[in-house]
């Protein structure tokens, strides 16, 4: 019979072989480790995480929780016929977080060890008592239920059992048809993928483990004309998405090279668009980055309260505005919701152990929701959290992180063709481009990839050098005309930045194409 003890030496032993990772392996060796390379069976996981927990509060904590988390991340990039890039890294290791003496403190490990959860949960409480000094506002967590749960992303092919080599095969594949179109110069693709796996166990007895699997791949087509000495890009559209590698080979990117490679060239060609104050339709495949600059972000309650402002700023948005302030259009509703089936950052509960959920941040125009964590509840009065608590990995503290924000549909089962039918004097874009928003998320300028002037109900052309610009407030108020159901899609990213050190996540935005009145749009370049 084995014991528990032996069982935990020869795990650990073998963690620190596997926390190496494939980043690591000896030069020349071709072997990619297991899918799973984690030897310690999950029941005993949690009980390592136990231990943490007993220590923290013999020491004098008042909550705890202990996350052994591991984090994969693989990518592959081409560049016309040959492979440019292949990346692989890998963390796993223990956090531990406690609230003691009335302040925060943290700690991680490397090793996932009893002794070694232990020792983190004694530096966390440590780490607590010196940041006591400086607490200011008392801490008070909003009340969760106990879980003992298991959640994990449901998927046909897991994107690790994939080769590298297959990876590479389909990336490649794409230049001899993109090359084929005169004035077609190059073309860079790229594949990657996200696997999370947590474990979560708190001092209010719930454990849960969660493995969340995130895949995107697409391309971007350079058209050159060498004479005029201009360039122009064209990138798929395909979004990210919370699945297996099925959600790749499933889609258009083959079958889409030639009209990618079609539209590089007529938008090189495209006459610049007249600027001036036009209607905008916008396809999700660009309006999901405006809903994430300016609707997303300035949601987030420590934004809004000044605790988060290095990195993407402020919120022009105040706690006494909600209920009160007109956001948007009557027909505008945006909410959030971390368990929209294929959103990045959908997931069965946060980093707090909250069970996820969807709710409105903006209603029928009007503004009234925030994003929040266990202990930012009671700061707007709420009695519970709305379970967008994250941390990027063992290594890192978890705190509020955008959830999945979307634009609800429109009743009527309009898709993108009647609003263009709609409109007499427009602007169509597909596609997200440049961007640019200021330090309280409300001036911004948005470009995109494909762009095309409408007149008469009708598409006339295309157009190029074009960006919109207005302020959040305007612009949402602007918005007249919704796609219907049968017309949302989800878009997103694989990196959203937040926090000092920072931290990324990955966050989807779902939205039906939408029409807004009057907005101001930009010539980006005069040409000769």
């Amino acid at each position: 019979m084995i014991t528990r003890r032996a069982l935990l030496i020869r795990g650990s032993l073998a963690t620190l072989s596997a926390a190496c990772g494939a980043a690591n392996l000896p030069e020349g060796q071709k072997e990619r480790p297991p899918p799973d390379a984690r030897p310690i069976p999950d029941e005993l996981l949690a009980d390592i995480l136990g231990r943490a927990l007993d220590e923290a509060k013999a020491l004098g904590a008042t909550y705890a929780d202990a996350r052994v988390h591991r984090r994969r991340h693989e990518k592959v990039a081409t560049r016309e016929d040959h492979v440019v890039e292949v990346a692989s890294s890998e963390t796993y290791g223990i956090g531990v977080r406690v609230l003691a003496f009335g302040a925060w403190g943290f700690a991680s490990t490397g090793l996932v060890t009893d002794d070694a959860a232990k020792d983190a949960a004694k530096r966390a409480v440590q780490v607590a008592k010196a940041n006591a000094g400086a607490q200011i506002r008392k801490i008070e967590l909003a009340p969760v239920s106990q879980y003992t749960d298991v959640y994990k992303t449901p998927l046909e092919t897991d994107p690790f059992d994939v080769s590298l080599a297959e990876k590479a095969a389909l990336l490649l594949s794409f230049w001899p048809e993109a090359k084929k179109v005169a004035g077609v110069s190059f073309l860079e693709a790229s594949c990657e993928a996200f696997d999370e796996h947590k474990v979560f166990a708190s001092s209010e007895g719930s454990v849960i483990e969660q493995r969340i699997v995130r895949v995107g791949a697409g391309y971007e087509i350079t058209a050159r004309d060498d004479k005029q000495g201009e360039f122009v890009t064209r990138a798929h559209e395909l979004p990210p998405m919370q699945s297996g590698w099925e959600h790749v080979t499933g889609s258009s990117l083959a079958t889409d090279v030639r009209k990618m490679a079609d539209d590089a060239v007529k938008k090189l060609k495209a006459p610049s668009v007249n600027p001036g104050k036009r209607d905008l339709i916008l396809a999700p495949s660009n309006l999901w980055l405006t809903i994430h600059e300016s609707v997303g972000h300035p949601t987030e309650l420590d934004r809004a309260l000044g605790y988060e402002a290095n990195l993407a700023g402020t919120s022009f948005a105040t706690v006494d505005q909600t209920g009160k302030l007109v956001y948007g259009a009557p027909i505008v509703t945006l909410y959030a919701d971390k368990t929209t089936p294929g959103g990045l950052a959908s997931c069965a509960y946060d980093d707090d152990g909250v069970r996820t959920q969807k709710w409105d941040l903006v209603t029928k125009g009007r503004f009234v929701g925030w994003q929040t964590t266990r202990d930012q509840a009671a700061w707007i009065g709420e009695k519970a959290s709305r379970g967008t608590s994250y941390a990027e990995d063992h290594r890192s503290l978890p705190f509020q992180r955008m959830p999945n924000v979307s634009l609800q549909p429109g009743a009527e089962a309009h898709d993108i063709d009647d609003l263009v039918a709609a409109t007499d004097d427009g602007i169509l874009i597909t596609g997200d481009g440049s961007w640019s928003i200021d330090q309280q998320r409300y001036n911004f300028q948005f470009g995109g990839q494909m762009f095309y002037e409408v007149k008469g109900g009708k598409i006339t052309g295309a157009v190029r050098d074009v960006a919109y610009q207005s302020n959040t407030l305007d612009f949402w108020r602007s918005c007249d005309l919704l796609g219907g159901p049968e017309s949302f899609e989800l878009h997103g990213s694989l990196y959203d930045g937040k926090g000092e050190p920072v931290q990324s996540n990955a966050v989807s935005h779902g939205c039906p194409p939408a029409r807004f009145r009057g907005v101001n749009i930009l010539r980006t370049r005069d040409r000769a």
